[in-house]
């Protein structure tokens, strides 16, 4: 094996971790979500941008808005789970790159001055930090449940504005009883990988 990491780690991360349809309802605390974060603030992002921002759904009137927005199969285990975060690009996320950047301040203006090419980068980078998010939710000893069946607009409008676009949904918890399906298959290594 050349992996250094744990293979019981590996297994909590990759290989036996699944996307969960059920949740217990054992609650997701804040102390768990701060760890979460304090992990996988970490990865890299191009810049180190940083551009992800979450909205924590936790009191019931929140989740009766966001809900209706979710495609009707969803509906259910989002109004289950015990939290729910909405994963969003921030993009105007170089008001922080001076800070973020510091040794290359002007990255700022010099890259990330037209909404175009921050709408871009944001979307990419906080879409890896999504990516981050889930396993982050994973070492916790948690359930991920990420979807990307709702209404874009409506959630915008219902939870964040005009500079933050929504890329998905996560329900979070304790898998509940028949929170799998079967294991989908994976495309094999010579599938993928090509050597030039």
């Amino acid at each position: 094996m050349s992996l250094v990491l744990d293979p019981a780690a590996q297994d909590l991360l990759f290989r036996e971790a699944r996307t969960a349809n059920t949740f217990t309802d054992e609650p997701v605390t804040e102390e768990q979500v701060q760890a979460i974060y304090d992990l996988v603030k970490f990865g890299p992002t191009a810049f180190n941008q940083s551009p992800l921002r979450v909205v924590l759904v936790r009191s019931p009137e929140a989740r009766e808005r966001l809900v209706p927005h979710m495609a009707e199969g969803n509906q259910p285990k989002t109004a289950a789970a015990p939290l729910v975060a909405i994963l969003a690009a921030d993009n105007e996320f170089h008001e922080e790159l001076p800070a973020l950047f510091p040794h290359f301040p002007q990255a700022k203006d010099m890259f990330f001055s037209e909404r175009p090419a921050r709408e871009s980068a944001a979307g990419l980078n906080a879409a890896l930090q999504a990516a981050y998010f889930i396993v982050g939710v994973r070492a916790a000893g948690l359930a991920a449940g990420p979807m990307t069946g709702f209404d874009f607009a409506g959630v915008q409008k219902e939870f964040l504005d005009d500079d933050h676009t929504p890329l998905m949904v996560v329900n979070i918890g304790k898998p509940g009883e028949d929170a799998w399906f079967p294991r989908s298959p994976r495309l094999a290594y010579d599938e993928v990988v090509t050597t030039v």
